[in-house]
């Protein structure tokens, strides 16, 4: 729609010429329950005022709204016809005054897309729920806005809703004569303020602090979540999460919460983790668990609380000025939410996961070829929605726990308090933060800001060692590496581990900081030490790196990874090994050989999943393709065998019992699910509750032992929101023409599904034992996305171009064909194109993957 995607220098533009003063929002959501006629979306109607001055009287700008109808539009007392000035997404205003007041009248839709006002209809009891979700530029599908970060206001809503509601936003809240009113905000961001609405379980407690000034903070807290979750909803640890963080935040930022109250809502049909709205934190319902978790959840959980309580400084207090520097706030709530977890909760080895499972997503991203300084070049809109990825976040945290290392704690978090004071309700841009971290560090952090923020890529970090007569290192070195295409060697800030067997372990006995810079840095500090059995060039995790290993160093970890004694060392070696066989430099046969014969050893429960995830992942991209049969069989054998072996009642057992059911290929395998399914068959301590139910279900559909009536079974056991997801996965899952053929026309031909629905069906279509069934969908995956993408809303768009693409036929004719679309569409829109060619250099890395797996086996063979 003309106008819908805003570019930066617009907004630039626009944000010369105008300041808010503020808005009222009247919206009346009433129409969200009951029948409606007419054929055309379901509304609401949304009445907005917007006081603002601009510079240069007699001007012109422009106010964004998307709504299906505008009734009337005021500018300053004058009647604009709306079918002049609104144009679908833009507002016409001309003929600006020095102050002026705009008051639009619309109707504004209902979304089922995750985008604007969501509306969600329970199917366990009839209820409507609502809620909204904006990031990076949804507001303007609620209400009129100037939507730019950079545009802050004081916000005063007011909501019309059902009796029988009750309604939240940002500021406290009180229903007056059936209006819910709620108190002005600060000044914030567009995209941050938020409305949640409907008959939510509703919990309360409250966050008391003595500021020691005499005064005392206290802050209402509030959980909220569906009726229909509340018997899982364990509020407790929420709140235990959320006053450990605020006191945290409050020891170490030294500025107290700014937002009054303090409410977190646990809502359906959530496109993201949880979104950082001042006030009322919006989280996906996921985060609520049915059945039994193991503690690597309760710790995403915790993280993600944190982590969008940390943007209340970061990003909500202190906001960017454009998505260049998004990463002022994702990087550093990100870095956060770990560093508050390790220091505040129980999840004190919070930095294991990060090791292992945030930096695995930023060395992803980090080496596609859309890849992208951390300090991004944010074109437009479109361009921003994609740049919320592994770069912005978990590269941008990884790189600020190096600047740690860099400049020293103390440093930084003064540098924090600064910029907090210095900058509170304003915008702020990169030199800002480096401004204030210059200062407390006495460091040159442009220096670092040029290596570190404004370049892409990662580097490889490879020890060398040299051992002297008497078997004693006489050097040890560090290479650096950087590939051709971002050939930017960094400042490294390293911890340098040495290791060897000490009664059937593998413990450090030395370890050196050095600062690594340049192709090859000394670390003078080992010479003299005993010859290492291993040597781990990033011990501790403090700078941002691939992880190589000399030969001496992988024969230690290929004979007796499983006997190193620190998680977190173990962890890296993981990650590093995982890295070598996505580079192809390790066949994919040898990391599945480590994972069967080490992760039965491993104490770290996440660590443990990951290990599971990546080796379903070598087996579907990166094994070659003849050796999968027999790849998957050992797996699944493996599975099985720590299944039974694992503690009744673990989480390891339950993490097996998962991991098995992802790997099940045989009858056996298959009857032994079905068996666990309908209680003929136990295992000591495994419960299988409704949500394994579901996990067992999926495979034995894929396969052809569970059908539609089968399906349809499970689902008057679990006729909820939950079940309904997992029983349209599990259709679509059926190794069935038919059932493919249904299931692509209902995400790409329709947009009858919610977003919800719509990942589900797209992760039961894709199944890796369906490939040739799945061979006729790649020719029309590539007829169909540009159509796709200028038809449905970029949420749902970006969700089909990516879990759609044609991945599973690995062959190199779907790089051609990846090629030929890319060539014959050089004008398509850039964040398509993007998408597109990431998902092809997914599949070149696969390939040749597949390649170093079998010259292995052939290698194995001639011998």
């Amino acid at each position: 729609m003309p106008g819908e995607n805003l570019s930066r220098d617009e907004a630039r533009e626009r944000a010369a010429l105008l300041s808010v003063d503020g808005y009222d929002v009247s919206l009346d959501v009433r129409s969200a329950v009951g029948d409606r006629s007419g054929d055309g979306p379901r509304t609401f109607r949304s009445i907005t005022t917007i006081r603002f001055r601009c510079n240069e009287p007699g001007a012109s700008s422009f106010a964004d709204l998307i709504a299906p109808s505008v009734t009337s539009v005021s500018l300053n007392g004058r009647d604009l016809d709306p079918g002049e000035v609104f144009d679908g997404a833009r507002i016409l205003l001309e003929d600006l005054a020095a102050e002026n007041e705009l008051v639009v009248d619309a109707l504004c839709a209902y979304s089922r897309t995750g985008e604007g006002m969501h509306r969600f209809v329970d199917p366990e009891d009839g209820e409507v729920y609502l809620y909204t979700q904006y990031e990076p530029a949804d507001a303007r599908r609620v209400f009129v806005t100037f939507e730019q970060p950079d545009l802050k206001a004081p916000f005063r809503f007011e909501v019309r809703a059902p009796e029988e509601w009750t309604v939240w936003s940002n500021g406290a809240g009180e229903r007056f004569d059936g209006v819910w009113r709620f108190a002005e905000t600060k000044p914030i961001s567009t995209y941050i303020t938020c409305v949640v609405a409907g008959p939510y379980h509703y919990v309360t407690d409250t966050y008391t602090r003595d500021l020691g000034d005499g005064t005392t903070l206290e802050i209402p807290l509030g959980a909220m979540c569906r009726k229909g979750l509340a018997p899982y909803f364990e509020a407790d640890d929420v709140f235990l999460i959320t006053r450990q963080g605020l006191d945290f935040f409050h020891d170490h930022f030294d500025y107290p919460y700014p937002f009054g109250k303090y409410d977190q809502a646990f809502v359906p049909e959530y496109n993201l983790g949880a979104m950082e709205n001042p006030g009322l934190v919006t989280f996906r319902e996921e985060y609520i668990f049915r059945g039994k978790v193991t503690q690597a959840s309760y710790e995403a959980r915790a993280n993600v609380i944190l982590h969008e309580m940390a943007h209340m400084w970061f990003g909500d207090l202190v906001t960017m000025v454009w998505w260049d520097d998004l990463w002022l706030k994702e990087s550093f709530a990100d870095f956060m939410g770990t560093f508050a977890g390790v220091g505040a909760t129980r999840f004190s080895d919070a930095w294991i996961t990060f090791a292992n499972r945030r930096k695995a997503w930023a060395y992803r991203a980090d080496q596609l070829p859309s890849t992208h300084p951390i300090t991004a070049d944010i074109r437009d809109l479109q361009d921003a929605k994609l740049n919320f990825d592994g770069i912005t976040y978990a590269k941008g945290a990884s790189v600020l726990k190096q600047l740690v290392a860099y400049v020293g704690q103390d440093a930084f978090l003064e540098g924090a308090r600064r910029y907090f004071k210095r900058h509170a309700y304003g915008n702020t841009g990169l030199a800002d933060l480096l401004s204030v971290l210059g200062e407390t560090s006495g460091r040159d952090m442009g220096a670092w800001a040029r290596s570190w923020l404004q370049t892409a890529g990662v580097n490889s970090l490879t020890p060398q060692v040299l051992l002297d007569a008497a078997g004693r290192v006489a050097e040890l070195a560090v290479l650096q590496e950087a590939p051709e295409s971002h050939p930017e060697l960094r400042p490294h800030r390293v911890a340098v581990g040495l290791y060897r067997r000490e009664d059937g372990r593998l413990v450090r006995y030395a370890r050196a900081e050095a600062d690594v810079d340049g192709p090859r840095t000394i670390v003078a500090d080992l010479a003299g030490q005993e010859a290492p059995e291993l040597v781990l060039v990033n011990d501790d995790d403090l700078t941002y790196c691939k992880t190589r290993f000399d030969e001496t160093s992988l024969d230690a970890l290929r004979s007796s990874l499983g006997d190193i004694s620190d998680p977190l060392a173990r962890a890296l070696c993981w990650s590093a090994l995982w890295n070598m066989t996505r580079d192809a430099l390790l066949p994919a046969r040898d990391f599945i050989g480590l994972v069967l014969r080490f992760a039965g050893r491993e104490s770290d429960i996440g660590v443990l999943q990951m290990l599971h995830a990546w080796a379903e992942s070598a087996l579907v991209h990166y094994v070659a393709p003849p050796l999968r049969e027999t790849g998957a069989r050992l797996l699944a054998e493996g599975a099985e065998r720590e299944l039974y072996a694992a503690g009744p009642g673990s989480e390891h057992q339950l993490a097996w019992a998962r991991f098995f059911a992802g790997t099940a290929e045989s009858p056996a395998g298959f009857e032994l699910l079905q068996g666990l399914l309908d209680g003929t068959t136990t295992i000591e301590g495994l419960e299988v509750d409704q949500e394994l139910r579901w996990v067992f279900l999926e495979p034995l559909a894929a396969h052809g032992y569970a059908d539609e009536k089968a399906l349809e079974a499970e689902l008057a056991r679990d006729d909820t929101a939950s079940g309904r997801r997992h029983q349209v996965r599990c259709l679509a899952a059926r190794p069935s023409a038919a059932v493919k053929a249904q299931a692509w026309a209902q995400v790409v031909e329709s947009d009858g599904l919610s977003n919800a629905l719509v990942e589900a069906t797209i992760a039961g279509f894709g199944q890796p034992s369906q490939r040739e069934l799945l061979a006729p969908y790649r020719d029309k995956y590539f007829a169909a996305i540009e159509r796709v993408w200028s038809e449905r809303s970029i949420q749902i768009a970006m969700t089909i171009v990516k879990g759609l693409f044609p991945s599973l036929q690995d062959s190199p004719q779907t790089l051609v064909e990846t090629d030929v679309w890319l060539a014959a569409h050089d004008s398509a829109p850039p964040a398509l194109r993007r998408l597109v060619l990431e998902a092809w250099d997914d599949h070149a890395r696969g390939l040749r993957g597949q390649a170093c797996d079998a010259r292995a086996e052939a290698g194995t063979a001639a011998d």
